[in-house]
């Protein structure tokens, strides 16, 4: 019944408006604290672009890292999934390329080092859309060695909330809670990278991210979500 409601587009359209509703308000009845975010910080003030990186699961209070008159494009699916969250994050502003690895994955690839290389920056959860969970794939390297930019980590962590029985292990924020945005270290990959290089950015990628997820969930007394075993 549910897959039948959501055909509707009336009805996702005020799904959507309804979530970004809830993640206004999971945000401004918490308390919320930015650890690092230095890099990202100085290359919004220099207008030099970067790519955003955080896992699918931590998806939720992305919007809240980012800065509001900074353009961002966002990889999205084009499955249905993929457009509902496409829609609540529009009301953050944020733009989407939509595209994934199985379906319009070269026209979105092209669509975001056109992007980058205009000057605005570009979001991937490079486990997304299907996973496996908190596992990296090459397509965000592929892209920071094409358009030449650095790849920056972030993710968030809520002490009052509840992780989803989904392949992502989604962690949804409740209101009324003490949570963190953390962010990693800028990582750089060289336009000449070869496929060695490539694969150890990549391990990199995967190994930032889940460590500072893991620090998001220590900060936040959670207890930590682990990575799916390696496909």
């Amino acid at each position: 019944m549910l897959k039948r409601l959501l055909k509707s587009d009336g009805l996702r359209r005020v799904l959507c408006w309804l979530g970004s509703l809830y993640i206004r308000f999971a945000h401004a009845t918490g308390r919320w604290r930015v650890i690092g975010g230095e890099a990202a910080q100085d290359r919004w003030e220099r207008g030099e672009p970067f790519i955003l990186c955080f896992w699918h699961g931590r998806l939720l209070m992305m919007p809240y890292c980012w800065r509001r008159d900074r353009t961002i494009h966002m990889l999205i699916s084009q499955h249905r999934d993929g457009q509902i969250i496409a829609r609540t994050v529009g009301h953050f502003g944020i733009e989407t390329v939509a595209g994934s690895s199985s379906k319009g994955g070269a026209q979105a690839l092209r669509a975001m080092v056109k992007a980058l290389k205009a000057g605005d920056c570009v979001g991937i959860t490079p486990d997304g859309p299907r996973g496996p969970r908190m596992r990296a794939t090459d397509g965000v390297v592929n892209l920071a060695r094409l358009a030449g930019v650095p790849i920056i980590p972030a993710t968030f962590g809520a002490a009052r909330g509840r992780v989803l029985g989904s392949w992502d292990r989604f962690l949804v924020a409740w209101p009324f809670g003490r949570g963190v945005i953390v962010w990693g270290d800028p990582i750089a990959v060289a336009r000449d990278a070869d496929a060695d290089a490539l694969e150890a950015a990549r391990a990199q990628v995967e190994d930032s991210l889940n460590a500072i997820t893991a620090e998001a969930d220590r900060l936040t007394d959670r207890v930590p979500v682990e990575p799916a075993e390696a496909a």
